[in-house]
């Protein structure tokens, strides 16, 4: 019995590592991550087809910092950078949309880091007059997204965050002679 492949031969994969921002009009394109605490917004443009995604660790940096210093781990540079590259493609701000998703408070012990970046990227978008219609975020599991730039679609599933409970077991010795060649 054959199966139909997921994706086609001509579909590439992009992965989009923390700190980046992917923007693209291809069709057959998606750009793909995994998030914990991260926050990932898939922006698209419905009337020219051209979207991205970006993965940022923090959402702004600490007050001590200066004005000029961004980078690219928080989501006050980012998600500027985004628009950015969709506006050189075509796109309006007007007619973006956007996905959110991630911001898993993955340990008890630890700031509630992945609500605060949930928070800073919702009202970015709100400020930017940017409709979110559709968010994940939160809880405490973290998430594998597929987006499909050119389309505007998105999906993601949370990635088991246990280990399996029955442990492994070797497999039983070979009893009688070993005959070599």
């Amino acid at each position: 019995m054959f199966h139909q492949p997921i994706l086609k031969s001509d579909a590439r994969r992009i992965t989009v590592m923390q700190g980046q921002a992917r923007v693209s009009n291809e069709a057959g394109l998606t750009l793909t991550t995994v998030l914990g605490s991260c926050i990932a917004c898939c922006l698209f443009d419905p009337l020219v087809g051209v979207g991205g995604m970006n993965h940022f660790l923090l959402a702004e940096p600490p007050q001590s910092r200066g004005a000029g210093e961004l980078d690219e781990n928080y989501g006050a540079y980012l998600m500027e950078v985004l628009i950015n590259q969709m506006l050189g493609l075509g796109a309006l701000k007007g007619r973006m949309k956007a996905h959110l998703y991630g911001g898993a408070n993955m340990h008890r012990a630890m700031l509630k880091i992945g609500t605060i970046n949930g928070r800073f990227a919702q009202s970015f978008l709100e400020r930017e007059r940017i409709p979110v219609v559709h968010a994940d975020l939160g809880g405490t599991a973290a998430r594998r997204v597929e987006f499909l730039p050119a389309l505007g679609k998105a999906r993601c599933r949370s990635v088991a965050t246990e280990i399996a409970q029955e442990p492994l077991q070797r497999a039983p010795r070979a009893a009688g002679d070993v005959e070599l060649f």
